[in-house]
């Protein structure tokens, strides 16, 4: 996990100081004293969505992919499979909170290079999905609902494989036992629970509210936050996996990663260095990794 202050500082730095969030500050603040219930509400709203704003995530795909949409629960999914692949083993890749599915088209495009058909799931309310808000036990349930999906239609998954919060998402969908051969976990946190004490920080909460945010997202989701950390989920996990971790990941600290390789069972941890948290995704280097583990 990254530094308690780090953390918080990059915590602050991803709501930023707009307008909008410091009128959201200014009422969550307020609102606990007068009205609790309303403030934990609000809270988890805030907590739940991903910012920066889906839209701003839109950007063009190579004309040879195919894009698919999936109604999902009360939102949706996106999909994003090389055609030229069409047949060949499936690869599906995921990103993180507030990312997108653009982040992992070098990967994707390596892995079309080496005789896999990558397929790049775009969560809910990130990209071009539909929903405004989302968490973690739902980017779960999707990774579980798209493998079962294209299990149904003959396209097996593989190769499973996460950025940050995607990752943990992927780890947890592996430990409940969905059918892979290899999972990659790239950049994972190891503890959920502790970004919303960072959250709870930059905005000013006191603890009930922090408590309550955290309460109503675990009985709503019907899971418990520290079932998706390292020792949860590790020894439950039993297909080959490789992590991959900057040591100067300044989001999730390299010991979310070592944290990670040490509780599953023959995990490899790969190092990197002077990548952070997302340039890792195109580095020539992690890529060949990635691809080398998955085709061994």
């Amino acid at each position: 996990m990254a530094s308690r202050s780090t953390a918080v500082d990059l915590t602050a730095g991803f709501y930023g100081e707009s307008l909008g969030i410091r009128v959201s500050r200014l009422a969550l603040r307020a609102s606990q004293a007068v009205w609790p219930a309303l403030a934990v509400r609000a809270a988890v709203r805030l907590f739940s969505t991903p910012l920066p704003l889906k839209w701003l995530h839109r950007a063009a795909w190579p004309q040879d992919w195919r894009i698919e949409r999936w109604p999902f629960e009360r939102a949706g999914l996106t999909l994003y499979a090389s055609a030229a692949a069409e047949g060949a083993p499936v690869a599906l890749l995921v990103h993180g909170w507030g990312g997108q599915a653009r982040q992992l088209l070098p990967l994707a495009e390596s892995l079309a290079q080496h005789g896999w058909q990558p397929v790049v799931l775009e969560l809910p309310a990130h990209g071009r999905s539909a929903g405004s808000t989302s968490n973690l036990p739902q980017f779960a349930r999707a990774i579980e609902y798209v493998a079962g999906r294209l299990q149904a239609q003959g396209r097996s998954v593989r190769l499973l494989a996460g950025h940050s919060l995607g990752a943990n998402a992927a780890a947890y969908a592996a430990s409940r036992g969905l059918a892979l051969e290899r999972l990659a976990l790239l950049a994972p946190p190891a503890s959920p629970r502790a970004y919303t004490r960072y959250f709870a920080h930059v905005f000013g909460l006191r603890e009930a509210t922090r408590a309550g945010l955290q309460e109503r997202i675990e009985q709503r989701e019907g899971v418990l936050m520290h079932l998706f950390e390292p020792r949860a989920v590790g020894p439950r996990i039993a297909v080959p996996t490789l992590v991959v971790h900057d040591r100067g990941d300044r989001i999730n600290g390299f010991a979310d990663g070592q944290a990670f390789a040490a509780a599953i069972a023959g995990a490899r941890l790969a190092a990197t260095e002077g990548l952070g948290h997302r340039r890792l995704l195109q580095d020539p280097g992690v890529i060949a990794q990635v691809v080398a583990f998955a085709s061994p």
